[in-house]
């Protein structure tokens, strides 16, 4: 018999090029019951993406709608755009007891804190050593040596917030950085407060051993 639970928001966060985005996709490729979180944003759509499935596309003026009306779990301005995480369809999953990944910084990851906390499990992910991130940046071949350079230094500033998660994980490599995190969301999964029918087991299973 299967005991229901309430959903988790799973954030991994981590300075660029550390490795968030590669093991976010491999935990929605091999953990059933985990979805990803779809921000709405105010930046333009770009050729390939799909409205609904990689971001909710709005205007500014929705956006801002958004917030005033307490919509929005999280959100920041990046760059003259915005994004935030969408609050409805979050709780909708939660209660259902599916599992929601974020792949958001330090400063969104606070205001998640902040509104759901109970509901929130942060791991922060470290690369072996600030040369093993440099040569990442440079190895995906996205970026100029200018913002390779601006993304390092960011980096300093991200890395000042790693005690404010829940869990540490060194990604030295990429098959044993991700075996830890799917075990800190296994061990999550299982936490008695959030196995909301366990009470009703735990009855059931008195009552039958007092038959």
């Amino acid at each position: 018999m299967s005991v229901e639970r309430r959903g988790l928001m799973f954030v991994l966060s981590s300075p660029s090029g550390a490795g968030k985005t590669t093991l976010s996709r491999l935990l929605i490729e091999r953990m059933p019951g985990l979805k990803m979180s779809v921000s709405a944003t105010t930046r333009p759509m770009r050729p390939g993406e799909v409205d609904g499935r990689d971001y909710l596309f709005v205007d500014q003026a929705r956006f801002k709608q958004m917030v005033q009306r307490n919509e929005l779990l999280e959100w920041a301005t990046v760059f003259d755009n915005s994004y935030g995480t969408p609050r409805p369809p979050v709780e909708a999953a939660l209660s259902a007891g599916q599992d929601v990944l974020f792949d958001i910084d330090w400063q969104g990851t606070q205001q998640l804190r902040e509104r759901a906390r109970a509901d929130v499990v942060s791991v922060f992910i470290l690369p072996p050593s600030a040369a093993d991130l440099e040569k990442r940046l440079h190895s995906r071949a996205q970026d100029s040596d200018a913002v390779i350079r601006s993304r390092m230094s960011r980096a300093t500033h991200e890395l000042s917030h790693w005690a404010e998660y829940d869990y540490i994980v060194i990604n030295h490599d990429v098959d044993e950085a991700f075996a830890e995190v799917q075990s800190i969301l296994k061990a999550e999964r299982l936490k008695r407060e959030r196995r909301t029918g366990l009470t009703t087991f735990v009855r059931d299973l008195q009552r039958q051993l007092e038959k």
